[in-house]
């Protein structure tokens, strides 16, 4: 955290690049490279020169003219002094710049260097921090709007709504636990602890809920595409991804194997999967093939059950959670082979999907959803626990475990003794 660190900020190849630098040293070790002295200029402004390089003690030689942005602490992506180079994109301009920074004072900064100084020096917390990752891997309008959320701090204000409450469940238990001797005490009863128990682990657990549809938008929305042999169901993935993914063949059984593919529709990103057409067969490699074809539409969100005049819809189990869109191929009103119907079905698709919008707490992060799962389980403990007027040391080691999960995701400190103290003598009143 001491050093000054410099890096690229853009993928190499393109008309212009920027290099970043960040550190107490950022605005001095720059200007021993730059044709103005920028240690005195103001914060937020953008001034332009030359890099150079010192050849000899009167001479120098000119590596490029750049575009210098002058940012101060805190006011920055990392909260300390930093600074952004513009300049020309070859890779030679850009490795003589970093090079000429590391030999004046700069250290290489490491993966995520400049982001984890913002999180150390109080810029985001964790889930912000993770939501950086989201925001440059956005594919769609869809993962891009849910990685500005959670940059934006709406996950962590869900969160700190929730601390506010355990805190108040906290003060409770200590007041229970330090003055329940005194008669003349008002405080909460054990009914009351309950019911803030019960209303922040219903609130989690919809955030650990929310996992599986931010997966899902975050990789793409399974649809699966199920029927009976030769009813058109590799000709419509070919026909909705634009290219001959799927062989299409009168033969039965031609699709043994389950093929994906993904496409945009409406910002939301879509896999496909084409499956074996589901019959009564002695091939046993086609049988595996038919297995598979099952287990695919478990998994997946949406099915698309296809038959053609003449053949039933093939028989499989269906979840409540999953979406199932019939269609009749080789219809009047659906021929994939032709394109006809294949507007109306995307958007029966994108009606289908789970939606989020700019204001939506879905959780994405594998970690998040963990730590949410560890804090309803904890917080389980504390609801039976109080359903069974267990004593209120016991119900505190739970919920400390709580709150030090809730801790894992923002990375932000737990709930303190004086905190605690705090809140019951603001709060509560504690004698008469």
């Amino acid at each position: 955290m001491n050093d000054t660190i410099c890096a690229l900020a853009t993928a190499p190849g393109g008309a212009l690049g920027i290099i970043r630098i960040s550190g107490t040293q950022s605005l001095e070790i720059l200007s021993r490279i730059f044709t103005r002295d920028i240690t005195v200029a103001q914060p937020n402004t953008i001034h332009y020169g030359h890099i150079v390089e010192c050849v000899a003690i009167s001479s120098s030689q000119i590596i490029d003219e750049a575009m210098v942005s002058i940012f101060r602490a805190p006011h920055s992506y990392t909260g300390e002094d930093s600074v952004e180079i513009s300049c020309h994109g070859s890779r030679y301009i850009l490795n003589k710049v970093l090079e000429l920074l590391v030999q004046h004072g700069c250290r290489m900064a490491g993966p995520g260097e400049f982001t984890m100084r913002a999180y150390l020096n109080g810029k985001m917390d964790l889930s912000q921090a993770e939501a950086v990752a989201d925001l440059i891997a956005s594919s769609n309008k869809t993962t891009h709007q849910m990685a500005m959320s959670q940059l934006r701090g709406h996950f962590s204000s869900e969160l700190s709504r929730l601390r506010e409450k355990l805190l108040k469940l906290t003060s409770l238990l200590e007041l229970e636990l330090d003055f329940s001797d005194h008669e003349d005490l008002e405080f909460a009863d054990r009914t009351e602890l309950l019911t803030i128990a019960t209303d922040i682990n219903t609130r989690i657990t919809r955030l650990a809920q929310s996992f599986e549809t931010g997966n899902a938008l975050k990789n793409g929305i399974p649809v699966a595409i199920v029927g009976a042999p030769n009813v058109g169901k590799s000709t419509l993935l070919n026909a909705l991804v634009g290219e001959e993914r799927a062989i299409v063949s009168d033969i039965q059984g031609t699709t043994r194997d389950a093929i994906e593919d993904t496409i945009q529709l409406g910002g939301i990103t879509f896999r496909f999967i084409d499956t074996a057409g589901i019959r009564h067969t002695d091939d046993k490699i086609e049988n595996l093939g038919i297995e598979r074809s099952k287990a695919a539409a478990q998994r997946a969100r949406i099915i698309l059950l296809m038959t053609q005049p003449g053949v039933p819809y093939p028989d499989v189990p269906i979840r409540e959670d999953q979406t199932v869109i019939r269609i009749e191929n080789k219809s009047e009103t659906f021929q994939a082979k032709y394109g006809v119907g294949l507007d109306l079905l995307c958007q029966q698709l994108i009606e289908a999907a789970p939606k989020a919008d700019d204001s939506d707490v879905i959780v994405t992060s594998a970690r998040q959803y963990e730590a949410l799962i560890q804090a309803h389980e904890n917080l389980q403990r504390v609801i039976d626990g109080l359903m069974m007027q267990l004593s209120g040391d016991l119900l505190a080691e739970d919920l400390r475990l709580v709150l030090s999960n809730l801790a894992e995701i923002t990375g932000q400190r737990q709930i303190t003794p004086q905190e605690t103290l705090n809140n019951i003598f603001s709060h509560f009143c504690v004698g008469k």
